[in-house]
């Protein structure tokens, strides 16, 4: 009976992480894998991190967002200025150019949630709304994971990107 319980766990879990980390489609956009990182109790802010591909024509570009569990939410990137690495805002947002993808991930191009309201637990799943310049509102799941398993999956196949 154990055995069949721990079994059926596994199975939940594993459909349960199947099902978070389904592509989000907006017009040509897709949005593929939205994950965000595992916080300690009382961190101020976490990344999120996905592949955004772009089906169509005509760019679009990735502006903002909200969430419910933070006060605002950004769109940053990390970059070496000299031997320091800096974080800060991406003024105007990113471009996504037709038939093309970017990828969203640690020590690059992420969404900035800030001012969080809660810890942001692995396992869990939180509903947020990117916004697009043409594409407008999409509304995505993050899977809530930690730092490790992301970089392991982005580096195992998710990062489309050379």
């Amino acid at each position: 009976m154990k055995r069949t319980i721990l079994t059926l766990a596994a199975a939940l879990i594993t459909f349960g992480a199947a099902f978070a980390h389904e592509e989000h489609t907006a017009g040509d956009l897709v949005i593929d894998h939205p994950i965000a990182r595992a916080t300690p109790a009382g961190a101020p802010v976490s990344g999120g991190y996905m592949t955004i591909r772009n089906t169509g024509d005509r760019a679009d570009r990735l502006v903002g967002g909200s969430a419910d569990f933070a006060g605002k939410v950004e769109i940053h990137e990390m970059a070496m200025d000299g031997d320091v690495m800096k974080m800060r805002e991406i003024e105007g947002g990113i471009e996504i150019p037709a038939g093309g993808e970017i990828v969203l991930k640690p020590g690059g191009l992420h969404v900035m949630f800030m001012q969080l309201g809660k810890q942001l637990e692995e396992g869990a799943e939180l509903p947020a709304t990117l916004t697009f310049e043409r594409a407008g509102d999409v509304d995505v799941v993050f899977s809530v994971e930690s730092l490790a398993t992301i970089r392991a999956q982005m580096d195992g196949g998710m990062d489309h990107a050379d």
